[in-house]
């Protein structure tokens, strides 16, 4: 399949916004007329659009940002009676829409993290490099990156930073933080961006110290790890016999999850050991199968022209015959 690109008749819903790996993400789902498909992180519509530009298919759009919805309702007018929005996380996605009637699709599309219009707009404070009000929540409710900061016990900080954030200086940064908001709780994202920088160098790859904590209260206020195992588990009961899902990740602790499920979920989880035959009784059915057995990378061309891909990982796997291993509460399967 070649390329697909949004028409000038049905922009995405933010120009700036370049959806990473595209015409892989399209291909791989391989949209056919009369399918169903959800594209799980609306953001900024593109896959939406590639979807529906594929194919005379129909498209459930989710989305837990409020914002982007709203953003996304004129774009419905351009596909009457094809695109459906939900607001909501795409962690329930299967609930989601069996509350919709709809029990089976033919292809999920997930673009995991956070949006560039996220992080481009300073008021929801995601950017480290920008100032605005500490906040990071992806709904607009529940605990802020700031409540976060300036009430968890410094222990906690530093098991989250150093575990959703991956920085060796966990503890130093988690120490910095706790001492500073002593005299001056935190509020604004430059203030916390400065504090951590005080205590860690700039890498020899120029990454800014901030970087990984900024990541990591990201993940920890959003949930998003929790987020995306219950959304693979909601694919894997929602997809029909041969529906497709592909999963766009862009760093190690998603991708781990995504391949993780995707090995496990087609027979293919290793042996404890080398030494020890493979099991036999109550070993997991085979629910899906791998599509590329390596993971999808940006090429260079995509990454001068959209440095967003760079750290981008494609994988895509498709179902089986077989039923789902897991299923969600309340739903059916």
């Amino acid at each position: 399949m070649s390329p697909v690109a949004p028409s000038p008749s049905a922009p995405i819903t933010d120009p700036d916004h370049i959806p990473v790996l595209l015409s892989e993400v399209i291909e791989g789902l391989n949209p056919k007329d009369g399918g169903l498909y959800v594209d799980g992180t609306f953001g900024a519509g593109g896959y939406t659009v590639a979807l529906l530009q594929a194919a005379d298919c129909i498209v459930w759009a989710i989305d837990r940002d409020p914002e982007a919805l709203e953003r996304g309702k004129a774009l419905a007018d351009s596909y009457p009676g094809r695109l459906h929005f939900l607001h909501g996380r795409f962690g329930d996605l299967a609930s989601l829409l069996i509350e919709n009637d709809v029990r089976a699709v033919d292809g999920i599309a997930l673009d995991l993290g956070i949006s560039s219009m996220q992080v481009d707009d300073r008021s929801r404070g995601f950017s480290f490099l920008r100032d605005g009000p500490l906040d990071m929540r992806m709904e607009k409710s529940g605990m802020s990156a700031a409540d976060a900061v300036n009430t968890l016990p410094e222990s906690e900080l530093a098991d989250i930073i150093y575990k959703y954030g991956e920085e060796r200086f966990s503890r130093r940064v988690a120490h910095a933080i706790v001492m500073a908001r002593k005299s001056r709780p935190f509020s604004r994202t430059i203030h916390l961006a400065d504090t951590i920088r005080a205590e860690v160098k700039r890498s020899q790859n120029g990454i800014d110290p901030a970087t990984r904590t900024f990541q990591a209260l990201r993940i920890y206020v959003n949930d998003e790890l929790g987020e995306l195992e219950r959304g693979l588990s909601g694919a894997e009961q929602l997809l029909s016999e041969h529906g497709r899902m592909a999963v766009v990740s862009f760093h190690s602790l998603e991708d781990r999850i995504v391949k993780s499920f995707i090995r496990d979920r087609s027979g293919r989880a290793p042996n404890p050991s080398r030494h020890v035959p493979a099991p036999t009784a109550g070993k997991p059915t085979a629910t899906f199968s791998q599509v590329n057995g390596r993971a999808i990378t940006p090429s260079k061309r995509e990454v001068r022209d959209n440095p967003r891909a760079r750290s981008a990982r494609l994988r895509i796997a498709e179902r089986t015959a077989l039923p789902p291993l897991t299923t969600v509460q309340g739903g059916a399967a």
